[in-house]
């Protein structure tokens, strides 16, 4: 069955928000919660921009049973790998084996702002990707790892506190040539579109490697539930109209300011045709299933609107998984 997600939406709600609403997700009958790892929103009506590992250490704490997944860390620019794995392993033992590493190559919003060393070509990026996975592999082994590699140096680094259950490794990949770079790195495979091309690239890309065909296909699905349809596209459109514009475009724009400028005639009526708005379940379920339809295993929502989240877990998350569950 697939399993259904809540977003930790970091952009729309301040920490202690946040892990109100995890708790509340697990109350509510999510299976899983994953966890944006951004330094800043991507439009600046959003409002914010908490630390997400502080943010993961108090959720698992909080939580019983909720799986949870950065989403996605970029292990390679703000963040050290070292530093990474130990943030892994760490949260993976408050959240006693429910935790998994997503990791991606990163968006210049959150990373060249935060180094100062500007921001490089998708290929000079995914070198550095492969390389950082490489690093956090080896330290979450427990061994005393050396480095020198062509974009990092690890000298006699370990992980004294490595939890009971090995931390898994999710990889975003949006394309064929990511798919054949990061197949048999990942464990799991994040994808941004329900594309069944991708989904069986990287399942044919791990079966030639000799892995195991149990990996999880995770995807992330926006909603804007509201009781009053015109309410919610309004919503959407203001706090989200960025969403449409793609990978290729998302990861490359530096600034809150750049998003608002390349969204700024996108209309209401654009946002509500890729993202289902209102009270109505039916277009959730046909997104939904969009995914499933793909090869998705893992799907998670996004509630857009911060301010929303109590009404949407109290009122539409327990109907919206039953209709989803006896979807499929």
């Amino acid at each position: 069955m697939t399993r259904i997600g809540y977003t930790l939406m970091t952009e729309q709600n301040g920490p202690a928000e946040l892990v109100e609403y995890a708790v509340a997700a697990e109350e509510h009958g999510f299976d899983f919660a994953v966890c944006s790892d951004h330094f800043s929103p991507w439009l600046a009506s959003q409002g914010h921009a908490p630390n997400a590992w502080a943010l993961l250490g108090a959720v698992a704490h909080a939580t019983e049973r909720l799986g949870l997944y950065s989403f996605v860390t970029c292990p390679s620019m703000r963040y050290h790998p070292a530093v990474v794995a130990q943030q892994a392993a760490t949260v993976q033992i408050l959240a006693e084996g429910r935790f998994t590493l997503g990791l991606g190559s990163g968006e210049n919003l959150n990373e060249h702002i935060v180094t100062g060393a500007g921001w490089p070509n998708v290929r000079h990026r995914q070198g550095m990707l492969a390389e950082a996975i490489k690093i956090i592999r080896e330290l979450l082994t427990g061994e005393t790892v050396d480095h020198e590699g062509d974009y990092f140096q690890v000298a006699q680094a370990r992980l004294w506190d490595l939890p009971e259950v090995p931390v898994a490794l999710a990889v975003a990949m949006s394309g064929p040539n990511g798919v054949e770079r990061f197949a048999a790195a990942a464990d799991h495979l994040i994808a941004v579109q329900p594309d069944a091309d991708l989904v069986a690239h990287w399942h044919a890309a791990r079966t030639a490697a000799g892995l195991p065909g149990d990996g999880r296909v995770i995807g992330q699905l926006p909603v804007c539930w509201d009781p009053d349809r015109e309410t919610a596209v309004a919503r959407a459109h203001r706090q989200f109209r960025w969403f449409g514009g793609g990978w290729a475009v998302n990861s490359e724009l530096p600034t809150p300011a750049a998003f608002a400028a390349a969204t700024r005639y996108v209309r209401p009526s654009d946002v509500a045709e890729g993202i289902p708005c209102g009270p109505d379940p039916e277009p959730i379920l046909a997104a939904v299933n969009r995914y499933r339809d793909a090869g998705f295993t893992d799907i998670a929502l996004i509630q857009v609107g911060g301010e929303t989240q109590d009404a949407f877990l109290a009122e539409a998350a327990e109907p919206l998984l039953s209709a989803l569950r006896a979807d499929g």
